[in-house]
C-alpha cells in the first residue's frame, strides 16, 4: 500500500469532519532558539485521534454491531466522538489508568464505555474479544493502515500550513502518529521520535531489531502506554533510521508547566513529552538547526474545570 497517497485520500475523506488545528512559532520556553508548534491539541476531543477515527468510519461500510475499540482514554473520546457524528454506535474498553477527565469525556460523548482494571493491553484482550463475539468494527488505536493514515493527515496539513522546520519532533505511543508523518514526510525532514523513559516502546524496538513488549508506567501512560509498538511504525521507522529520545517524567511535567507559563497552553502530560526533549536537553539541535514540536494532547487529570 502506498501510505502517502493514502494520506492524501484521508485527507480529503475527513475534511469537514476534523479542524484544520493552529500552528505557529513559540519563543520564552528558555531556549536560545524558537520552535514552530502545531496545536493538534485543540483538535475535536482533545487529541489528534479524531482524523484516524473519521478516517477509518468513512472508508468503508459499519456493521449492524457497531463499532468496539481499546484506548488510554483520547483514542475512544475520538471513535466516541466520531460514532456520534456519523450516527453509529460504540462500545469503548478503557483501563482504569485512563483516569477520570477521559473516562467522563468518553461517556459524555454517549458511548457504551467500560473500564477494566489494569492498563491500555487488558483493554485490547477484552476489545478483541467484544469483536469476535459479536461482529463490531474495531477501531484500532495505532496499528491499522486507517488509522495511521488518517493520523498522517496531521503533517500533511502542517506542511500545507507552511511548516519550515528541518527536524520535527513528536511523542510516540503505539506509533499511529508519528507513522503516519514518517509516511507522509518520506524523509523530506528528520523526525525525532519522543518517548517517555517509563514506556520506551519505540525505543526498545529499535534497540532490539524488532517489536518487542516493555513495562510501561509513568505521568504518561494513559496516553503513550502501548506495551509494544505497532508494526506499522516500526517499520517505517527502521525503514527511515529514525532518531529516539526518551525523556524523565520530571521533564515531562516542567515542559507542562513552560508552555503553560508561556503560551496559556494547557496540555496533558503526552502533550508536551516532545517538547521535552527540547527543554530538557534530550535532543540538541544543531545551531543552524530549525525545529518543530507536534503538540498532541489536552485532557489533562484531573479536569481543570470540573466541577
Amino acid at each position: 500500500m502506498d501510505l502517502k497517497s493514502e494520506i492524501a485520500k484521508a485527507a480529503e475523506r475527513i475534511a469537514g469532519h476534523v479542524r484544520r488545528t493552529p500552528v505557529g512559532t513559540l519563543d520564552g520556553l528558555g531556549l536560545a532558539y524558537p520552535v514552530e508548534v502545531k496545536l493538534e491539541q485543540m483538535q475535536h476531543t482533545g487529541s489528534f485521534k479524531a482524523r484516524g477515527a473519521f478516517n477509518t468510519l468513512l472508508s468503508g461500510p459499519v456493521p449492524q454491531a457497531g463499532l468496539v475499540a481499546a484506548s488510554g482514554g483520547n483514542h475512544g473520546a475520538a471513535v466516541a466522538y466520531a460514532a456520534r457524528a456519523l450516527g453509529h454506535n460504540a462500545r469503548i474498553y478503557v483501563p482504569e489508568i485512563a483516569g477520570p477527565s477521559k473516562i467522563a469525556l468518553i461517556r459524555d460523548l454517549g458511548a457504551d464505555l467500560v473500564v477494566v482494571p489494569g492498563a491500555y493491553a487488558e483493554a485490547a484482550d477484552r476489545a478483541a474479544e467484544w469483536q469476535e463475539t459479536t461482529g463490531a468494527m474495531q477501531i484500532h488505536a495505532y496499528d491499522a493502515p486507517a488509522t495511521v493514515t488518517g493520523q498522517g493527515t496531521c503533517m500533511a496539513e502542517w506542511e500545507d500550513q507552511g511548516l519550515q522546520a528541518d527536524t520535527v519532533l513528536i511523542a510516540v505511543g503505539g506509533g499511529g502518529l508519528i507513522g503516519g508523518a514518517l509516511a507522509w514526510l518520506q524523509g523530506r525532514r528528520k523526525v525525532v521520535a519522543v518517548e517517555p523513559e517509563r514506556a520506551p516502546t519505540l525505543n526498545a524496538a529499535l534497540a532490539a531489531g524488532r517489536p518487542v513488549p516493555v513495562d510501561v508506567s509513568g505521568v504518561a501512560a494513559n496516553a503513550l502506554g502501548a506495551r509494544q509498538i505497532g508494526n506499522i511504525c516500526f517499520d517505517l521507522a527502521s525503514s527511515q533510521g529514525i532518531e529516539s529520545a526518551l525523556v524523565s517524567d520530571d521533564a515531562i511535567i516542567a515542559a507542562q508547566a513552560t508552555l503553560w507559563k508561556s503560551a496559556r497552553q494547557l496540555v496533558e502530560p503526552a502533550g508536551a513529552t516532545a517538547l521535552a526533549a527540547l527543554t530538557s536537553g534530550a535532543y540538541v539541535p544543531q545551531p543552524d538547526e530549525r525545529v518543530a514540536v507536534l503538540i498532541c494532547g489536552a485532557n489533562i487529570a484531573p479536569d481543570p474545570l470540573a466541577k
